[in-house]
């Protein structure tokens, strides 16, 4: 149960007095529809009031606050054009600018001959010096009640400045006193506030400086919020490690077998990660591994090998992947892998449907099957194996820490290998994978050769067209992969149906297939496979290509717009092609003129292709929040911490948590039960449930 004390801040935003369903609606939209929402949005800009010159003195488009006199009232002859109330100083006058304005109120507030003080932008039109609405009007007497400074945050379409202001002032008033978390001589260290007043000090800038990720009272937050992160992810592991494992060592004849009928040597990369993998299934408790692996680096044979050591002994492995084309892909892949062994390898997506669906469930219960491969459709309750002891998860930041502990549950203590082909630096990994051990899997396998990768401007668009055509002529096949448009899934399916018009009008219909989102999974599957086959000798896709898909004839990858897309996944497109024995080529087709982010993300694909140290660049080009392409549900979304600019308080919660856990691992002591608190406050609750149920 969530500790009685943060009830309030759990409260819907329509609690606060003044906020409506309407204006409940906007703020949900902006920051989230609890009060505790409104704490964490926190403010981007300031406005200044203390700049108090004479009416002349008055510069144009800066905020000032005038002490004047009112002298006139002009009420527009028609609602369209503005009511003017002319106020003055010594120096000149003022025309204080109202649109849509009730005569009575503003007679009330700015009566004739009165003094006041106004505050807001001045706009200089021709001779006349202008304040349209103004943001407030107080009398002299009140003018020490005016804020000096004044916060500004994000907004939202629909959402003015004061009611939001206003919601935020009275989620902030209403945040308890909580007994303190933090360490005692870690917080007198960092001069830090408690936590409620470095709430309000965030909240509260006075200057520029305070708007920084490096002000003590946002570092004070950030870490708070890192600290629960990683927190919640160790108690996940502990609870994880806690459940009893098994010893799995099998007999290795399935795997000698394997390796001797591979055209290839194992690279040191792959044999090191077998050792941390093999070593880990060995022991009683379970395995929580994740393998990192640049593109192309091998890590499906590894998956193989490792389940193949489940296999030996008896047992079942079972191989999740993202999406279906992956899925068929990884079955076309194994059983290439293993047609000397005598081994019985499935299938089961969404699509595995009626009869077929019974007898292969029955199949597997019954331990008929040896490795299952499958989508989400693994996760349903009538999928039962007879004995899972391994579980292998592709592409990890496609699913949840809780999914990929749920599949875990399926086997008596299945051991856990996740893989990710997103290179992710050091920090973040700490993030993401914190409760788990991790593998980097460097080099490649021998006689892969590097992409070549250039980049020319859209203008070139035609030579690009006609230099892919000569390529499939000569027989190679081409990705062209159509730019991602705002996040709008509608615009990207009607920039890849344009462009795969065009080329199909250039190199006819029959050689050119087409892949998206938006596509029923029938229907991507036989324009895969078309092109696996050589059947059409061009692909246009949107980004659904990006991970995992695996064409060793494709060599020419193009990508148009290139400038739209974040490093790590130009960096995956270039993974597709140049799998094969021929040379692969990549080309990035831009927009004039290109910004500078989008000029140094360009200029490092060309440089490298070491993915870790694409995804460092990545990181620090467009921080956090895109890494990953479009936010993942495994990738935690944090509200007030920056994994570029807190880099360093990343590491210190990390140590903190294992500290706390190792000290009180049932969270019972005084600090214990504020850290309780500090879970529920970032709604990290699982991790809690997971206290209780030891």
């Amino acid at each position: 149960m969530r500790p009685e004390i943060l009830f309030t801040l759990f409260k819907p935003v329509t609690a606060l007095k003044g906020v409506g369903p309407r204006l409940g609606k906007l703020i949900e939209k902006l920051a989230g529809g609890k009060l505790i929402d409104l704490c964490w949005h926190l403010p981007t800009g300031l406005i200044d009031r203390r700049f108090r010159p004479h009416v002349a003195d008055a510069p144009d488009g800066v905020v000032v606050t005038l002490a004047v006199t009112v002298d006139e009232h002009h009420p527009s002859p028609n609602r369209r054009l503005p009511y003017k109330v002319i106020c003055s100083d010594d120096s000149g006058s003022v025309s204080l600018v109202f649109f849509n304005a009730r005569e009575d109120y503003l007679h009330t507030i700015l009566p004739l001959g009165a003094a006041r003080v106004v505050s807001g932008r001045v706009g200089h039109y021709g001779q006349e010096i202008q304040m349209a609405h103004p943001d407030h009007i107080v009398e002299p007497d009140k003018a020490d009640e005016l804020p000096l400074v004044e916060a500004t945050y994000p907004l939202t379409t629909g959402l003015t400045a004061k009611p939001l202001h206003r919601a935020v002032q009275g989620a902030i008033d209403l945040a308890p006193e909580l007994a303190e978390w933090q360490d005692a001589a870690w917080l007198a260290k960092q001069h830090w506030l408690p936590w409620r007043d470095a709430l309000h000090g965030a909240h509260a800038p006075d200057s520029m400086a305070a708007l920084e990720e490096d002000d003590p009272n946002r570092r004070r937050l950030a870490y708070d919020e890192l600290l629960a992160n990683q927190l919640a992810l160790a108690m996940i592991r502990a609870a994880a490690r806690k459940r009893s494992g098994r010893a799995i060592t099998g007999d290795g004849r399935l795997r000698e077998e394997l390796t001797a009928s591979l055209p290839y040597q194992l690279t040191s990369g792959q044999r090191q990660v077998l050792h941390d993998i093999q070593g880990d299934m060995a022991l009683p408790q379970r395995m929580l591994r994740l393998l990192q692996g640049d593109v192309g680096s091998g890590k499906t044979v590894v998956a193989l090998l490792a389940m193949l050591a489940a296999v030996e002994t008896g047992a079942q492995a079972a191989f999740m992947v993202p999406t279906e084309i992956l899925a068929r892909q990884h079955l076309q892949t194994l059983t290439g892998l293993c047609t000397a062994l005598s081994l019985r390898i499935q299938i089961l997506t969404g699509r595995t449907k009626g009869r077929p669906r019974q007898a292969l469930l029955e199949d597997l219960a019954s331990g008929q099957i040896d490795i299952l491969i499958g989508t989400h459709a693994l996760f349903t309750e009538d999928v039962i194996f007879n004995d899972l002891a391994l579980t292998v998860i592709d592409e990890q930041h496609r699913f949840g820490v809780h999914q990929r502990l749920n599949l875990g549950d399926k086997g008596a203590a299945a051991d856990i290998l996740v893989m990710t082909a997103t290179p992710i630096p050091r920090t973040l990994s700490l993030t993401v994978y914190g409760d788990m051990d991790i593998s980097l899997l460097h080099g490649k396998p021998a006689g892969r050769k590097s992409v070549d990768t250039r980049s020319m401007p859209l203008s070139r668009l035609d030579d690009v067209v006609a230099g892919v055509g000569r390529a499939i002529n000569n027989g190679a096949r081409a990705f062209w992969v159509c730019p991602l448009v705002e996040e709008n899934e509608q615009l990207d399916l009607a920039a890849a149906e344009e462009r795969h018009g065009t080329l199909s009008r250039i190199f006819g219909p029959e050689q050119v297939g087409l892949v998206h989102g938006r596509m029923k999974a029938k229907e991507k599957d036989a324009a895969m496979e078309a092109f696996v086959e050589g059947r059409t000798k061009v692909l246009v896709a949107t980004t659904v290509i990006e991970v995992g898909v695996d064409v060793p004839e494709a060599t020419i990858m193009a990508v148009e717009h290139a400038e739209r897309f974040g490093l790590a996944q130009l960096h995956q497109l270039r993974g597709r092609v140049g799998r094969g024995s021929e040379q692969g080529h990549c080309l990035l087709l831009y927009a004039e003129p290109l910004g500078e982010t989008a000029h140094a993300r360009i200029a490092i694909m060309r440089e490298t292709d070491d993915g870790f140290k694409i995804a460092e660049e990545d990181l620090r080009l467009r921080g956090t929040g895109e890494l990953l392409g479009t936010r993942q549900s495994g990738f935690p979304e944090f509200r007030l911490a920056d994994a570029m600019a807190h880099q360093d308080l990343m590491e210190v919660a990390r140590d903190d948590a294992r500290l706390i856990l190792d000290r009180d691992p049932h969270l019972e002591t005084e600090r214990g039960q504020a850290l309780r608190a500090l879970l529920y406050l970032f709604e990290r609750d699982a991790a809690v449930k997971l206290l209780r149920s030891g």
